[in-house]
């Protein structure tokens, strides 16, 4: 077997690959090496997030009333999709939480950021930074070590637009609900641990 070049990473999992191949596939071309390559960061990325899954947390949560909430989406569908999508940013959060730990979360109200303009085709989100900041009422529960931690907090981030959305996260849906989130979640929670 060749050596791995030191700074090739791209290299790193076809040689991966090529530890668990059979003796045939050592004439790989690059098309098959990389589809194996990428089957095999498939199977590490799944054993990884298992891992990662099992010494988690868990987090339980309850959107009280979302059809009276301030701004979740216009209509019910919209609705659902939001309390959905903030659902799995939630449920991401768990694996910060402490092996063992409960939360507990019931949203009380969701104010998406800016706000709804309607259009004769589709309605359109206008974000301007003035008093369309995104915000979300909250009451949690925490249960760790042994301890129990509860409290109402409302989470807001007026100056959602002077910090830019980068990477990924700029064209994902909620991008700045779900990083006042992140931010909330992490100071509750993760730094107090």
């Amino acid at each position: 077997m060749e050596p791995v070049p030191a700074l090739a990473p791209a290299w790193i999992p076809c040689q991966i690959v090529r530890l668990f191949a059979t003796p045939w596939s050592f004439s790989m071309t690059n098309r098959s090496c990389s589809r194996r390559a990428a089957f095999a960061a498939a199977v590490i990325g799944l054993a990884c997030a298992a891992g990662n899954a099992a010494a988690a947390g868990q987090v339980e949560l309850k959107f009280v009333e979302p059809a009276r909430y301030t701004d979740a989406g216009f209509g019910s569908y919209e609705t659902e999709r939001t309390t959905k999508r903030l659902e799995a940013v939630f449920q991401r959060l768990a694996q910060r939480l402490p092996d063992g730990s409960k939360l507990a979360i019931e949203v009380l109200d969701v104010d998406l950021a800016g706000r709804v303009v309607p259009s004769s085709v589709q309605d359109q989100r206008v974000l301007t930074g003035g008093a369309d900041w995104p915000r979300i009422t909250l009451r949690y529960t925490l249960q760790a070590d042994g301890q129990t931690r509860s409290g109402e907090d409302r989470l807001s981030d007026m100056s959602y637009l002077d910090t830019p959305l980068r990477g990924a996260a700029a064209n994902e849906p909620l991008a700045y609900e779900q990083r006042m989130i992140e931010r909330w979640f992490d100071d509750r929670f993760v730094a107090a641990h």
